[in-house]
């Protein structure tokens, strides 16, 4: 949500996401900069405790970084740094602030560097399509081609670091089966979640990214028959099953929601 919109803010809760992320970059042009940061405190307080609160500030190379973090009210819950690029940057990041922060894995440089830019005080990384394409020099396009291989390598170098990669936005609003397609797809890839820009994106990422009940059904069936046989391998329902196999089912089964 834009920070120099603290009303926006406070609707978001009721979606329900896992954090809401108060913008002090992209969505707030150059005039604006210094009203939105004024208005943080607002916009935080609007969201009441309900749902950690992230700033995302403005690049550390951008000469902006320095007045963002000064902003930030003691009650946020951390950063979102976008087009996270060098080393040299998680350096200033660990000189200059405690909070944990969330990386924006989104130039071509980020994402080839990527296993060497996730470390502490990152916790978190997102992949940003589309500044990674405009910073490559290729062409945005509905079949997601053209970041294939620079989305599957953000949730590897997250999958070695130990931290949760968040998936690309969907900047069409009203497009429900692109945005539920590329959640199911991310899941697959490894990862934990989506970046919603509309409160109505929230329930689409959760049904994505959340077992359904078939797949928990599925699981749950699966690892009564597996602990029967000891560990052994067996045929499952026409499925060989082995420890693999198992720990996919336990897997779906840590993050399915309480019954």
């Amino acid at each position: 949500m834009p920070a120099d919109r603290p009303e926006l803010a406070a609707k978001a809760v009721a979606a329900q996401p896992d954090l809401v992320i108060l913008d002090l970059e992209d969505a707030i042009p150059l005039a604006g900069k210094a009203g939105a940061r004024a208005a943080l405190e607002t916009a935080v307080a609007g969201v009441g405790g309900a749902m950690p609160v992230f700033v995302r500030v403005n690049p550390v190379s951008s000469g902006l970084f320095a007045d963002d973090l000064a902003a930030v009210p003691g009650d946020a819950a951390g950063l979102v740094v976008p087009k996270f690029d060098a080393t040299s940057q998680l350096e200033s990041l660990s000189r200059a602030t405690s909070l944990p922060v969330i990386a924006g894995i989104e130039t071509v440089r980020g994402v080839a560097d990527a296993r060497d830019l996730l470390a502490p005080p990152v916790v978190g990384c997102y992949f940003g399509a589309e500044d990674y394409v405009a910073d490559l020099g290729g062409v945005r396009t509905d079949a997601n081609g053209e970041v294939a291989v620079a989305r599957a390598l953000v949730a590897m170098a997250a999958r070695l670091a130990g931290i949760p990669a968040l998936d690309m936005v969907t900047i069409d609003l009203h497009d429900d089966h692109r945005f539920s397609t590329e959640a199911h797809d991310a899941r697959a890839l490894g990862y934990a979640g989506k970046l919603c820009i509309h409160p109505r994106q929230v329930s689409l990422a959760n049904t994505a990214f959340l077992p359904s009940d078939a797949e928990v059904a599925w699981a749950t069936r699966l690892l009564a028959a597996f602990d029967d046989a000891r560990g052994a391998t067996i045929a499952f329902e026409g499925q060989m099953v082995d420890e693999v196999v198992a720990a996919r089912a336990r897997a779906i089964l840590r993050v399915a929601p309480a019954s």
